[in-house]
């Protein structure tokens, strides 16, 4: 190990001497993110005022990248300080860019100390400098002064990513240009860029021109108002008033070389067999209708021009793209289609094709050998699994964990991309507030927690996982802004899941430096979330009769200030520092504070210490096993639900709740009541009607009402109601009844049974 690190790195306390220069503020501890694999911090930094910079061990095949590198440090430097290091020989520098052959250091490896002397960077490879210098941008405040500090680095994972779709939204060669910019500087690889789906085709092709001229435009730019009420029609390139956009090939190659020169690979999609509406647009031939149809995504497998088609296409995405993967989709297939083709039958039964599943399998496998030929390989999302894994492909796998498990231990390559918590177009925060989304909930916190490497696989199938990546899809993010918002800062806690060893992570940590970056972000005018999130959770306690309510927040440092009453709170109102604790009912709303002033929007919390708490609940139904929230007590254990059912507060059913209370004996109610949900994105809806009933004996009930709900089963935001029933009667037990939606076999969750 090199001395001068080695020193830094035992002898820190003999580095407490003052910064090389007076320093008008105190000097900040850095804020890194991701955070490195081994840091030693002291006292002190290196000034940057008057600072030069040279390149050493440099061969004639890196001298050219190390200069531009040097460059890059430079401007980097300027950006962050003001303050402009020149060029010198490495005898005289400052700042040292070095390449060294040591074992010790990986390829994306890399080794800095800063210290008294000046900045040393050591890498065995211009990639391992280029993840240093990021570092080193962030051990550097905007005085110019460089943090005191001994650093050896790697990362947990050779595959960080991110992906995003442009095809339900377009986003602009500038948006795409900032994004890589940003992930650089976290030190993400890879780009996944998702360019051919249903809602546009991206991708100039010159031998497909049609792509772009019929099938890349349209005319709603709403997604819901055009894909699920409307006809999914496209209009001609040059149509006035129509929306969308595609990337010329020109401009892709400025993508592909912009992304190189911060060491991203991008990995283009071409969607196959599925989810391929927009290519019949211009091209209907190519589906079993030979027409176009709203209705028909998948590629005829039976049509010989089919793979005429895909290969000429992935002939010329491979001229683009000089990546060893190109992502072929193969998600979502419809299939139904394929029953009744004369082509895809008569393909089956040459092939000896059991079912649907082995033809898609079939493409799927002659596409990868195509591919193969070319010396490229193919990596698809999960449902590549289904009919048989092509031979050498990698998984992607979105659908929870199970796919990429079954292909890790098949001994295949897999990027782990669960929608839980890795699909950053679900909500981060409150639906109430937050901008519309497709449902779900995966704040901050709970894609920090993530880890790529499933608890029941081996030491030796965990060598599978590659990695993993954050996938944005553009349903409903808009424009630009909006998915910066969605994107950032929970590809920060991302990023450091990839990067950081495992047993170095520190959520409380990570939140402090996050609020940092975040901060920073939004002085540059990148619209990222700012981490406005109350986490309020409450303890029952049966033995007191009350319910403690605690709170926890995104943004550190802060103040927060409540009420109990439902009123919003003011400069004046009571400071949460513990429990807030409720003996009957209450409904809080809390609030974060700068000083005197409220910071966005209250949030709400009920608080309910009722009759029905902890009384037994008896099913004359059954409840989902996937979502028991507190199993058979659920309904009546005081906690409510938050704005997500994946909070294991909410129950869930796929038929109709039909539940009574029993609470223990007869006595006077005022009301009965309960909240129900409605996410329609993620199939979960309002019950048609709840009723509820009385009885004295458990044996004769007496109706208190028949309440339909008011939420449209079509609505797509999230919607929660409360079905409240007023009585006077005197009761033992309670019914209630909660009738499915018309649409069967979906999901109705409820939270809590409130009796007064």
């Amino acid at each position: 190990m090199n001395k001068r690190f080695l020193f830094l790195l035992t002898s820190a306390a003999l580095f407490l001497f003052s910064a090389c220069s007076k320093q008008s503020k105190p000097l900040s501890e850095p804020s890194l993110i991701p955070m490195p694999a081994q840091v030693e911090l002291a006292s002190g930094a290196f000034n940057l005022k008057g600072s030069t910079v040279a390149i050493d061990g440099e061969t004639d095949s890196t001298a050219t990248e190390m200069n531009r590198l040097a460059d890059l440090l430079i401007k980097g430097i300027k950006d962050v300080s003001g303050i402009e290091p020149r060029k010198e020989k490495a005898s005289k520098a400052d700042i040292l860019l070095e390449l060294i052959s040591e074992p010790g250091i990986s390829t994306e490896g890399y080794r800095l100390v800063a210290d008294k002397q000046g900045i040393k960077l050591q890498a065995s490879s211009t990639q391992g400098l280029f993840y240093g210098m990021q570092t080193l941008l962030q051990l550097t405040d905007a005085e110019g002064r460089v943090h005191y500090a001994g650093i050896m680095d790697e990362p947990r994972f050779e595959y960080r990513g991110l992906h995003l779709d442009v095809s339900r939204h377009f986003m602009s060669i500038a948006y795409i240009k900032e994004m890589l910019d940003l992930m650089a500087s976290y030190k993400y690889n890879r780009f996944h860029w998702h360019l051919t789906d249903g809602g546009g085709w991206r991708m100039e092709s010159e031998k497909y021109p049609l792509l772009t001229q019929k099938a890349q435009a349209r005319m709603v730019s709403d997604w819901d108002e055009w894909w699920s009420k409307g006809d999914r029609k496209f209009v001609e390139t040059g149509t006035p008033g129509s929306y969308g956009g595609y990337y010329t090939q020109d401009e892709i190659r400025e993508v592909v070389r912009f992304a190189a020169d911060r060491y991203i690979t991008v990995i283009p999609e071409i969607e196959l067999p599925g989810h391929s509406n927009e290519v019949f647009a211009a091209y209907p031939e190519l589906n079993c209708l030979g027409r176009w149809d709203h209705d028909c995504s998948d590629f005829c497998i039976g049509n010989p021009k089919t793979f005429e088609f895909l290969e000429n296409i992935l002939d010329e995405t491979m001229a683009l793209f000089p990546s060893k993967y190109i992502h072929i989709g193969g998600d979502e297939a419809g299939k139904w289609h394929w029953k009744s083709c004369p082509k895809c039958q008569a393909l089956m039964r040459a092939e000896g094709l059991k079912n649907v599943d082995e033809l898609q399998s079939y493409a799927v496998k002659r596409i990868e050998k195509y591919l193969n030929g070319k010396g490229r390989e193919i990596i698809g999302w999960d449902e590549i699994l289904e009919g048989g894994l092509a031979p050498n492909a990698t998984v992607m796998s979105w659908r929870g964990e199970e796919g990429g498990k079954t292909a890790a231990r098949m001994g295949h390559h897999v990027i782990m991309t669960p929608g839980n918590p890795l699909y950053f177009d679900f909500y981060q925060g409150n639906p109430v507030t937050e901008p519309k989304a497709i449902g779900g909930y995966n704040p901050l916190k709970r894609v920090y927690a993530y880890d790529p490497e499933p608890a029941d696989l081996t030491a030796e199938e965990h060598q599978y996982i590659l990695g993993a990546q954050g996938n944005l899809w553009t349903e409903y993010v808009v424009d630009e802004k909006h998915a910066a918002y969605m994107i950032w800062p929970r590809a920060l806690a991302l990023a450091e899941v990839l990067w950081t060893p495992k047993d170095k992570k520190d959520f409380d940590n990570f939140l402090s430096r996050a609020n940092v970056h975040t901060a920073k972000m939004l002085e540059k005018g990148i619209n990222a979330f700012p981490l406005k999130n109350i986490d309020l959770r409450m303890e029952v306690d049966t033995l007191k009769k009350e319910i403690r309510i605690y709170a926890d927040t995104e943004k550190r440092p802060c103040t927060l200030r409540y009420t109990i009453d439902g009123t919003a709170p003011k400069a004046q109102s009571p400071l949460y520092d513990s429990a807030i604790i409720v003996k009957d009912s209450a409904k809080l709303m809390v609030q974060l504070f700068d000083g005197d002033k409220p910071l966005f929007d209250p949030v709400p919390f009920f608080a309910d210490y009722h009759k029905a708490l902890g009384k037994p609940v008896r099913y004359n139904c059954k409840f989902d096993r996937g979502y028991p929230a507190g199993g058979a007590m659920a309904l009546t254990d005081g906690y409510r639900g938050s704005w997500t059912y994946l909070d294991k507060r909410w129950q869930g059913f796929t038929e109709t709740m039909d539940v009574t209370v029993d609470l223990g004996s007869v006595q006077p109610l005022n009301s009965v009541s309960a909240k129900f949900m409605q996410a329609k994105g993620a199939w979960v809806y309002m019950p048609e009607t709840v009723e509820a009933w009385v009885s004295a004996d458990g044996k004769d009930f007496t109706s208190l009402g028949q309440i339909p709900t008011t939420v449209d089963i079509d609505d797509v935001n999230l919607r929660f109601e409360v079905f409240k029933f007023n009585t006077t009667a005197e009761a033992r037990y309670v019914r209630m009844k909660a009738v499915q939606s018309k649409i069967k076999n979906y999901f109705l969750f409820a939270d809590e049974i409130i009796v007064y």
